[in-house]
């Protein structure tokens, strides 16, 4: 028996790719709600964080002295990925919402092809443009350039 009439949902890699049973762009609506609560949490901590300053010098050293250990220089690493791709992934749907990239209007006919089609290399580009800026701040994160 051929393998794909006895497997029809085994596609390999393209599966994989293609977002499994969502598809590729719910799961990035989701990520991209969490890094948005994420930068959130960080910008209230960084607020308070901030205002410790009003309460002395020393109150301020305590906080920094605190924010020195290595466990916090990955969570600085992590706000660094989260707002990398929140804010490219935000460009992407202002182009999406902007009509940039949904492709020419068709007949209606699932899986609307022609959105796929226009809207998933735009997803693949920023995604490479994302993952090349958090690998340049992760080597500037990790202490190579001074």
């Amino acid at each position: 028996m051929d393998e794909h009439k006895k497997y029809p949902n085994k596609l390999g890699i393209i599966g994989w790719l293609g977002g499994g049973r969502w598809g590729i762009e719910r799961y990035l609506y989701t990520l991209h709600r969490i890094t948005g609560l994420g930068i959130l949490l960080y910008f209230c901590l960084h607020i308070f964080v901030t205002s410790s300053r009003l309460f002395g010098m020393n109150a301020w050293e305590k906080w920094m002295g605190f924010f020195k250990s290595p466990i916090f220089k990955m969570g600085e690493f992590l706000v660094f990925v989260g707002f990398a791709f929140h804010a490219l992934n935000g460009i992407r749907l202002i182009l999406i919402e902007f009509g940039f990239a949904v492709g020419k209007a068709e007949e209606p006919v699932y899986p609307y092809k022609s959105s796929l089609n226009t809207q998933r290399p735009l997803m693949v580009i920023v995604m490479v443009v994302a993952a090349v800026l958090i690998v340049a701040g992760g080597y500037q994160f990790l202490g190579f350039v001074h």
